[in-house]
């Protein structure tokens, strides 16, 4: 797309409103965050009762310049503490429009080499439309002989920050916010304007915080169609993506993504949405291989060829050297740590261990007390013995250390650190990702060293472990650690489980409890969950832990309560740590964390600071959460950290940053975050359980009540009690919990196990299908006097009565597909 003017807005031509034109005399204030700027302006035209020379201009603009003049849209505002000033809507440069000012114009000082004489040439042959005719095509210039280098002054300033000042009033113009702005330009830079004017539902696809409905209604006033086939495949693409997301699974069935798609499309614009276009786009899709089908299943390509990958990797992992170490050899090595470590292993336990360094890849699961951690520090030793590497890391500066050890929260990492005593970090910044993009092996740095042993697996999705995968060299073995019972990975897929259903992976399950219930009442209670069993001392007391019968309405009096008796006996808020499945009601996570923050870390006086941020208030001292994985920071998705800082932004002469800032404490650094990034954090006296996987706490307060029906299950109670290491406090209802011990979670619908088994049965991957099965389900529904017809798989046509009746497979055009076809970048 060619910008050939300055119109203000990019696809509608705006309604009139008031504008001024003038010189930008200074620039007060310029978001380092987004566009966002307040400059002062010298009037020299405009059609407000304005008397005043200069005015102050606030709004977003690119690159202003001081020897530039511009027109600026809006509307006069009363600002409560700076007065008036205008609110700028649009802008862009002003030109002069008269022969004389032209000319005046362009021997301007910015035009270096075009004088009073040549400027007249200019004008004389091309008229008071000079400005847009050199900018569309230079060579207009030709008769006029003028030198190369004038010619490209001319050129250069004429569109000098016209390209950013285009993007940015077209983003103005499409209602995006200062933050979205900015991110919407750093992702497609000069690009912005082509990738939305071509289709404005890649915004969709592509940034964080822009949802299919945010980008239809930019569609709206591009005057797309709500039957365009750009919409109806996003609406497909959105579809798809939320079921796996909400679900956990890899793949969806035809007939619900279908009604799904439609049901969006619909909704978001009000209009009725023709089935079979739908359906067309579904086939479309698939031959672009954006969406995979097999049989009647549908799968996102990213999480169909991931769970591929995984299993081809895993096959490359499996099939290098064996390890040829000998039983007995090891068994000697393991005796001697027993004396260095001052442990005594069981024969389980040793067994473990063995198994561990005589294979490429083990998994080993168990719950808690069952000695996982014992085992990792035994096979830590035991291997570093064995090859001979020492495990003082001052000695590898010049080289890589040869044990990786990870995990995939950064809380989770630090407690594998104080319990092996070497460096652990989380699986995103052991591969070098950018934890707010999806992690892809194009983005992943190749691993170095001997041994990886990863532990929590259980929490790590397809994803992120198809991509960890990748990045591990054939002759590096790799233990796999977790505990099959916890809750499944917040993303799609669960993996961890999966690995465990494949006979041919080593493995080996911990089921002695080495902690018994004379040390804590926890381990017990939460093994006998894991069985299904509803213990009869469910509501009984013990010195670690205690149930409070109450019900929902009476739980955040009762937490205010134990909260308050926990301060009196000096818990601090790191050490106590309140854990709910949901976030709305009475007794949900956001009505808990605005009671223990008053009880916390209340208001003492009029000098606290405090700042409110989408319904809100932080504090210093507030203990919050990190939701998101930040890389670059070392801060991860579920650090929990604490407010030391609050900086507000500077306002008229005063000094200080030029936006609010908070600085919370994490316990590896300290890390600064300005306003537009406060999205990533959130209270955290309470939070979620799926948020606490990976973490441990001294003292556990765990309400449960029959108002979060739709979460109680098996896998979320046993999660959330595994977290306490101390004490465990349960309040609620009772039968609750008895529901949450009867209710097992059904298992997500994946296809690694089925991928595992035919990789290593060395079968080709089955994309698609040569459309014989779908000829046959269709011959099958023909008159039987058109038995003798042959249908040709050119024109098998997908239909909504045939995915209803589930007779034909939707994914035409998928054959001679193979796995490379699906690396995703």
């Amino acid at each position: 797309m060619t910008l050939v003017d300055n119109s203000i807005n990019l696809f509608d031509d705006p309604v009139e409103s008031s504008f001024l034109v003038g010189k930008v005399i200074t620039v007060f204030f310029a978001s380092s965050d987004n566009f966002y700027k307040v400059l002062l302006v010298s009037v020299e035209e405009t059609n407000l009762e304005w008397t005043e020379p200069e005015i102050v201009v606030t709004g977003n603009f690119g690159d202003v310049d001081d020897e530039s003049l511009y027109r600026f849209e809006g509307k006069l505002v009363d600002h409560p503490k700076y007065g008036q000033q205008f609110q700028s809507t649009g802008y862009h440069k002003a030109q002069p429009t008269t022969r004389q000012g032209l000319v005046n114009y362009l021997s301007g000082d910015q035009f270096k080499g075009v004088g009073q004489k040549t400027a007249e040439k200019i004008v004389d042959l091309l008229g008071t439309g000079a400005i847009a005719e050199i900018t569309h095509d230079s060579s207009v210039l030709a008769p006029l002989k003028l030198r190369p280098t004038i010619i490209q002054s001319l050129v250069d300033n004429l569109t000098d920050n016209q390209g950013m000042d285009q993007i940015v009033i077209g983003l103005n113009d499409l209602g995006f916010g200062n933050s979205l702005a900015a991110t919407i330009f750093e992702k497609y830079r000069e690009k912005t304007l082509d990738v939305i004017h071509d289709n404005p539902y890649q915004l969709a696809q592509d940034i964080d915080g822009i949802s299919f409905k945010r980008a239809d209604q930019v569609a709206m006033q591009m005057d797309i169609a709500p039957d365009d086939p750009r919409r109806l495949a996003a609406g497909v693409l959105q579809a798809l993506d939320e079921v796996t997301m909400q679900s956990g699974d890899t793949y969806t069935f035809t007939k619900p993504l279908l009604n799904n798609a439609i049901q969006l499309l619909e909704s978001s614009q009000q209009v009725k949405i023709e089935p079979q276009k739908v359906a067309d786009q579904l086939i479309d899709l698939a031959k672009k291989n954006e969406i995979v089908g097999q049989e009647d299943r549908v799968y996102p390509s990213t999480l169909f060829s991931g769970e591929w990958q995984i299993a081809q990797h895993l096959q490359r992992l499996m099939s290098d050297e064996p390890i040829d170490l000998g039983e007995k050899a090891i068994a000697k090595v393991i005796n001697k740590i027993e004396g260095q470590l001052d442990i005594l292993y069981d024969q389980s336990q040793e067994q473990a261990i063995i198994k561990a360094l005589m294979s490429r890849v083990f998994l080993l699961t168990g719950g808690p007390g069952t000695g996982k951690t014992t085992i990792i520090n035994g096979i830590v030793a035991t291997f570093a013995k064995l090859h001979q590497y020492s495990l003082d890391i001052n000695e590898y500066k010049d080289r890589p250390f040869p044990i990786l050890l990870a995990a995939p929260t950064g809380r989770a990492a630090k407690r594998m650190s104080e319990t092996t005593g070497l460096p652990a970090s989380t699986i995103h910044r052991l591969l070098g990702l950018n934890g707010r993009e999806m992690p892809t092996e194009m983005n992943a740095k190749d691993l170095e060293g001997a041994l990886l042993i990863v532990d929590e697996l259980s929490m790590v999705d397809t994803l992120l472990f198809k991509t960890l995968l990748k990045s591990v060299p054939s002759t590096m073995q790799v233990v796999l650690v977790g505990d099959k019972d916890q809750l499944p990975s917040v993303g799609p897929g669960q993996v961890f489980h999966d690995l465990l259903q494949f006979e041919q992976l080593p493995k080996l399950e911990l089921d002695h409890i080495y902690r018994q219930s004379s040390e804590s009442s926890i381990i017990p209670l939460a093994h006998a969950i894991k069985l299904g069993q509803v213990p009869k001392d469910l509501t009984k007391s013990y010195p670690d832990r205690s149930f409070i019968p109450c019900r929902a309405d009476q739980v955040a009096d009762v937490i205010s309560q134990i909260v308050v008796k926990a301060q009196d006996k000096d818990f601090s808020a790191d050490q106590v740590q309140i854990l709910a499945p949901m976030y709305r009601g009475s007794a949900g996570i956001d009505r808990i964390n605005e009671l223990s923050q008053n009880i916390f870390n209340p208001i003492k006086s009029e000098k606290t600071k405090e700042v409110e941020f989408r319904g809100q208030h932080f504090r210093i001292g507030d203990k919050v959460l990190h939701l998101v994985n930040s890389p670059e920071n070392n801060v991860f998705n579920g650090d929990i950290g604490t407010i030391v800082a609050l900086d507000l932004k500077a306002t008229g002469k005063k000094a200080g940053p030029k936006t609010d800032q908070m600085v919370i404490q994490f316990d590896q650094n300290e890390v600064t975050y300005s306003r537009n990034e406060w999205q990533r954090l959130t209270l955290a006296y309470c939070i979620s359980i799926h948020k606490s996987q990976g973490s441990q706490f001294d003292m556990v307060i765990l309400p449960m009540v029959p108002q979060f029906s739709r979460m109680l299950q098996r896998n979320l109670l046993y999660t959330a009690i595994t977290r306490a290491k101390n004490k465990l406090i349960l309040l609620g209802d009772p039968r609750a919990f008895a529901t949450c011990i009867e209710n097992e979670a059904v298992n997500r619908q994946t296809s690694l196990l089925q991928r595992l088994t035919e990789t290593f049965g060395g079968e080709m991957m089955p994309v698609g299908n040569d459309l014989q099965e779908a000829k046959d389900s269709v011959s099958d529904s023909q008159n039987n006097n058109d038995d003798d017809k042959i249908i040709d798989p050119e024109d098998a046509q997908l239909t909504m009565a045939l995915i209803q009746n589930g007779t034909i497979d939707p994914m035409i055009g998928m054959h001679g597909i193979k796995p490379a076809d699906f690396q995703t970048s």
